[in-house]
C-alpha cells in the first residue's frame, strides 16, 4: 500500500478571494479519508480540483503516482466522483442514467449491461431500474447518483456530502455502502460537515477551515491534540477548540 493521492500547494483564488489555500494532503491506498469542515471551508472546491473539474490557480495533484493534469484522460478511468449536487436526469429511467455515465468510460455491449445491473443492485435499486428518476424520493436519487459513479469500477471514490437532505434510513444505507466499497478495495475520500458521519466511517480525518487544513489524524490523534484524556472529549469539542466554531453555527 502506498500513497494514492497527493496534493502539493493546491490553491484556488477567485479574484482576490482565496477559497483553497496551499493545501497539502496525502491519502494512502485503502483509506477512508474524511474531510471535515463547515460550509464554505473549501471542501467542494478541493474535490473539484482533484477531479479536474476546476483548474487550480496554483499547485498540483498527483494521482496513482502520476501528474493528474498531464495524464487526466487515463487517470479519470480510475476515479469515481459523487458530487454534492445530483447529477442525474429525471426524464431518464434509472438504468438509462447509469448507462449514460458508465458508457463515457468506453464500456459497451454485454459488459455495459452487466455493469448497469451490478451498480443498481449495489445501491438497492435493481427493482426500480425501469422507473424514471424523477419519480424517486430524495434518498433514492442520492443512491442513483452513486450508481452512476461506480459502474466503471473506480479505485478512488470521492463522496462530496452525499447525505445532505435525506432521511436517516437512506443516510445509514449510504454510509454502509461506503464502508463496503472500502472493504472491497476502493479508497474513499468523504467530505462532510456532519461530525458523527466522519467519525463513524473514516480511518483518518482532516479538519478544514477557511481554505486550509488545520489538523490531520485519526479521531484519537485529533483528540490528543487537546487532551491526554481522550475519553472525556468528543470530536465536536476538538473542532470547536481548533476552529472556534460550533456545529450549530453552520
Amino acid at each position: 500500500m502506498g500513497t494514492i493521492l497527493k496534493t502539493m500547494d493546491l490553491t484556488k483564488k477567485y479574484d482576490k478571494h482565496v477559497v483553497v489555500d496551499n493545501l497539502n494532503i496525502e491519502i494512502e491506498e485503502g483509506e477512508i479519508f474524511g474531510l471535515l469542515g463547515p460550509n464554505g471551508a473549501g471542501k467542494s472546491t478541493t474535490m473539484n480540483m482533484i477531479c479536474g473539474i476546476v483548474r487550480p490557480t496554483l499547485g498540483e495533484v498527483e494521482f496513482m503516482g502520476e501528474d493528474f493534469k498531464k495524464n487526466r484522460k487515463k487517470l479519470l478511468d480510475k476515479l469515481g466522483y459523487i458530487p454534492q449536487e445530483l447529477a442525474i436526469h429525471g426524464n431518464l429511467k434509472a438504468w438509462e442514467n447509469v448507462e449514460l455515465f458508465t458508457s463515457l468510460y468506453g464500456i459497451r455491449g454485454e459488459e455495459l449491461k452487466s455493469r448497469i445491473d451490478e451498480a443498481l443492485e449495489y445501491v438497492g435499486l435493481i427493482e426500480k431500474k425501469n422507473d424514471y428518476a424523477k419519480t424517486f424520493s430524495g434518498g433514492m436519487k442520492r443512491r442513483l447518483n452513486i450508481a452512476c459513479a461506480i459502474g466503471h469500477h473506480p479505485k478512488l471514490m470521492i463522496f462530496d456530502e452525499p447525505t445532505v437532505g435525506i432521511d436517516p434510513q437512506s443516510r445509514n444505507f449510504i454510509l454502509d455502502k461506503i464502508k463496503e466499497s472500502n472493504k472491497n478495495g476502493a479508497t474513499v475520500i468523504y467530505t462532510s460537515h456532519y461530525m458523527e458521519e466522519v467519525e463513524t466511517i473514516c480511518t483518518r480525518i482532516a479538519i478544514m477551515d477557511n481554505g486550509r487544513v488545520i489538523a490531520t489524524g485519526t479521531s484519537e490523534e485529533l483528540k490528543k491534540m487537546i487532551t491526554d484524556d481522550t475519553a472525556s472529549i468528543s470530536l465536536e469539542e476538538v473542532f470547536l477548540t481548533l476552529t472556534g466554531k460550533k456545529l450549530r453555527d453552520y
